[in-house]
């Protein structure tokens, strides 16, 4: 079947009302894809004081409180900066005041999960804790924010997937006019309850959370094979698409790649070494 004789049987972007904007109060609008950043890093800390409840905790909840406003900080300046510089510096290097429009979408998981690492790492080493075990618990709480982040992409309408013929194929608004694989959803399933549950898993049934890099290996390669996976499906951002052709691969494939490989390398190295004791956060330090 063709895709236009296909386009018939699709369902329409258009016809599901989506708006960007949640509430308009005069020049203020609040969007979903603020709220999704909002709300990932609010149940994202609810969840890690959770965890932290469980033996062996790396740090005390006040010290989580605090540990907030720095991964929030890392995940802004990371994400941020990654996208201008490997996604579209033209656009920012021609309009600078575009970098501060973060309500318009235009992040990167790649450059924001490296910021929160660093952050992590600084915030460690100024209260004395093991920088890498609460990297293991921040980890487990990033497909929060990964799942509402994807579902803020689809209700923007970017991000879109490729053509196809399969019955959920969506014709998005500046997308043309065929049908498109919704994989903004895709990746919300997958790095979202998918990868969630398969950590918390390993965190509960397992002895992951008492070898240091365990957990966030399992992210870090979770996350890559997942994402490099679904962006076979995936159309490139217009001003890549003439790199994806060259390379054969997407500029999130190529960022995928050494996930990947760290990830897969720290659940290898995590696993050779001894599980620290069980004990409290005093263990941590």
């Amino acid at each position: 079947m063709s895709l236009a004789g296909h386009a018939q049987t699709v369902i329409y972007f258009t016809s599901l009302h989506l708006n960007p904007v949640l509430l308009q109060i005069g020049p203020f609008a609040l969007r979903w894809y603020s709220l999704a950043y909002i709300l990932g890093i609010a149940l994202g800390w609810l969840y890690l004081a959770r965890l932290l409840t469980e033996n062996g905790a790396p740090m005390t909840r006040d010290q989580a409180d605090a540990l907030v406003t720095w991964i929030t900080a890392g995940i802004i300046l990371g994400g941020r900066l990654a996208y201008i510089v490997f996604y579209d510096p033209a656009t920012y290097f021609a309009q600078p005041l575009k970098v501060i429009q973060l309500w318009a979408g235009g992040m990167s998981f790649h450059g924001g999960a490296v910021g929160v690492a660093v952050a992590i790492i600084l915030f460690a080493r100024s209260h004395r804790l093991q920088w890498l075990r609460v990297v293991d618990y921040v980890a487990i709480c990033a497909p929060i924010g990964l799942l509402l982040g994807r579902l803020a992409n689809f209700v923007n309408g970017e991000l879109w997937g490729r053509p196809t013929v399969l019955p959920w194929g969506i014709v998005f608004p500046g997308g043309g006019p065929l049908p498109r694989h919704p994989s903004q959803l895709y990746e919300a399933a997958l790095e979202g309850p998918s990868l969630f549950l398969l950590l918390w898993c390993l965190f509960h049934f397992t002895n992951a959370r008492h070898r240091p890099g365990l957990l966030s290996g399992a992210f870090v390669l979770g996350y890559g094979t997942l994402r490099f996976l679904v962006e076979f499906v995936r159309e490139p951002d217009q001003q890549l698409s003439a790199f994806a052709a060259q390379t054969g691969l997407h500029m999130g494939q190529w960022l995928c790649v050494p996930m990947i490989v760290g990830g897969g390398g720290l659940i290898v190295w995590a696993s050779r070494k001894t599980p620290f004791r069980q004990g409290l956060a005093s263990d941590a330090g």
